[in-house]
């Protein structure tokens, strides 16, 4: 770092994405991707004539877009927020509702950049255990007078929380905002977006970039009172008002007329998904029972670094995390059949030799 770096910034540790090497052809199921494309019709949108007035500045109300999820979604104009991925509302979150007297509460397994902004913007935070078998502890979020933060279907594990209990969270901290990170829901849990007509205080996070095949595209998308949006939006007009260009814009709205296909491809995912589950088992893995895109398991043959460390020499990209609680598992992101039979492939000869 340099010597310019400010004090309370020289100790932050930032968050590590995903690998994306470039030294031969892998085989990605490290980072949470569809292996499937964009639609026809996002495709189609982003054409030669949109490309040719990048001389100009997106609308800043990325009204066409609102527009489209507000009806598709069944909510109010009002009631949606768009940015530039689902990352960057976690970001305005944080800073909105935040801070060192009005703390924040989180799994202590889970996603990443949760801790991270907790540390950047200096919130008081709390880290809530998961229980022995990875799920999460509703009681640690019940009255906790401080901003709630859950991932559900929760990353790296893939498990879900219900809606009762999501809503007795909700409904017992009515002084705080409650962020449900519904970045997977599309694969198999149930999402509480209902649950903003009935409570002013719940903010529901989505992004584009799992079940909709954009995660080139950065877009991001939110839920909640017309109060907590308009807290969004204070945030976003006071740091980069312009952040969704032009082509993203008109991806996104396009991909909501394609809602079809990509509910296709959701649909593909799961099944993919309970298939590698079946191998797994055969293989004599253990598994978290994933309502996500991908799988965490491991298996007592070999531990989940060097399991990911032999598979990447074979060209299959999985993901290891060094936490120490996690460390003998790899997070197996679903891919095409084609894929995953040759990530088992990989697997079945890599413990044959161990």
């Amino acid at each position: 770092m340099s010597k310019f770096l400010i004090d309370k910034y020289q100790s932050l540790e930032a968050y590590t994405p995903g690998e994306q090497p470039r030294d031969m052809k892998y085989v990605k199921l490290n980072t949470n991707e569809s292996p499937y494309p964009a639609s026809s019709g996002v495709i189609k949108a982003v054409s030669e004539e949109e490309v040719a007035r990048l001389n100009l500045y997106p609308d800043p109300e990325c009204r066409a877009l609102k527009e489209k999820l507000a009806e598709y979604y069944g909510v109010g104009y009002e009631n949606v927020f768009v940015s530039n991925g689902s990352d960057e509302i976690l970001s305005f979150a944080f800073m909105a509702f935040c801070s060192e007297q009005n703390g924040a509460v989180f799994p202590n397994i889970s996603y990443g950049f949760y801790k991270v902004y907790g540390d950047l913007y200096n919130v008081d935070y709390t880290q809530a255990p998961l229980n022995d078998d990875f799920t999460i502890n509703v009681n640690d979020y019940i009255n906790v007078n401080k901003t709630v933060v859950i991932a559900n279907p929760n990353a790296p594990t893939g498990l879900s929380l219900s809606l009762d209990d999501i809503e007795r969270i909700v409904s017992s901290n009515p002084e705080n905002v409650v962020l449900i990170d519904e970045a997977y829901i599309d694969f198999g849990g149930k999402t509480c977006l209902e649950l903003i007509k009935k409570y002013d205080n719940l903010l529901v996070v989505r992004t584009y970039s799992k079940s909709r095949s954009m995660a080139g595209a950065r877009l991001g998308f939110a839920f909640a009172s017309k109060e907590l949006i308009d807290d969004l939006n204070r945030i976003k007009y006071s740091t980069n008002p312009y952040n969704i260009n032009r082509l993203t814009l008109l991806a996104g709205a396009a991909a909501i007329d394609d809602h079809e296909y990509y509910t296709e491809c959701c649909k593909k995912i799961a099944e993919t998904r309970e298939l590698a589950k079946g191998r797994l088992s055969q293989l004599g893995f253990e598994y978290l029972d994933s309502d996500s895109n991908f799988i965490f398991a491991r298996t007592d043959r070999l531990g989940g670094g060097e399991l990911y460390k032999r598979l990447k020499e074979q060209g299959v990209l999985v993901r290891h995390f060094s936490d120490p609680l996690i460390s003998d598992y790899v997070r197996i992101t679903v891919g095409t059949p084609g894929q995953m039979d040759i990530l088992f492939e990989k697997t079945e000869k890599i413990l044959e030799r161990v």
